[in-house]
């Protein structure tokens, strides 16, 4: 599975971005999918997941505020951020676990900037 981030730019406090991963390869053995970030000298964090079910999981710190989504006929992952803060300033991935040969692997995105101003 390759996964492609797209989306990161630079925003004011109270903006919004659209971030966008694109699935290639296996795609049919995806389990599930997510966004992680990563803030100055910390690392990989979840912000949020989604299973093949639709369900979804927040952390608490961007709930109500970010929207994860699947196009499966695209194969493509969302991740829509509103009401940004300076504090969700980071290094976004996205992430797929898929299924090969009965084992469950990790795969990771290129990982795509988010800053937000105050």
């Amino acid at each position: 599975v390759q996964l492609q981030a797209s989306g990161g730019g630079l925003v004011q406090t109270g903006g919004s971005l659209r971030l966008s991963c694109a699935a290639s390869g296996s795609t049919s053995g995806i389990n599930h999918m997510a966004w992680y970030r990563r803030f100055p000298g910390k690392q990989r964090d979840l912000v949020a997941r989604i299973k093949n079910d639709g369900s979804t999981f927040y952390v608490d710190s961007v709930k109500g505020r970010f929207t994860v989504s699947r196009d499966n006929a695209r194969n493509t992952l969302y991740l829509q951020m509103n009401s940004l803060k300076p504090e969700d300033t980071a290094v976004y991935y996205c992430y797929a676990a898929a299924m090969v040969l009965e084992l469950e692997y990790d795969y990771w995105g290129q990982g795509t900037q988010v800053t937000v101003s105050s």
